[in-house]
């Protein structure tokens, strides 16, 4: 069964840091673009950070470059997301998810071009 699953969410005071990971259950994923998004209750989805499959590439939204960085590891077939001096606007969910094919290589920004994604893992920085 396809299957992401997120970790190393929790409570961080501002200005702090903290680091996501994505445990994918597919080794197909390592060859896969991967993206992570979040989203603050009552507020859409959006895009954080992408990587592509052979870890070379990133992209970021304007709201976090500088602060976050996407990385991967396809011998743990696991995507990172290492976040610093975070802010009170970035608490969301966070969510990590993967494209269908590895040979789709944009860096989507778009969430309907992800095809898998894990259950979220909670960010709350305080102030």
């Amino acid at each position: 069964q396809v299957q992401l699953v997120e970790s190393g969410g929790g409570l961080v005071q501002a200005g702090g840091s903290l680091r996501l990971s994505c445990a994918a259950s597919e080794r197909t994923f390592s060859s896969n673009v991967m993206g992570w998004f979040r989203q603050a209750p009552g507020k859409e989805r959006e895009f954080a950070a992408a990587i592509s499959g052979s870890g070379t590439s990133t992209s970021y939204a304007d709201s976090v470059q500088g602060r976050f960085t996407i990385s991967r590891d396809s011998t743990k077939n696991t995507v990172y997301l290492q976040m610093n001096s975070l802010k009170p606007e970035d608490t969301a969910v966070y969510y990590c998810a993967a494209r269908s094919t590895y040979y789709t290589r944009t860096l989507s920004r778009m969430q309907n071009d992800y095809a898998y994604w894990g259950q979220g893992t909670q960010v709350t920085v305080s102030s």
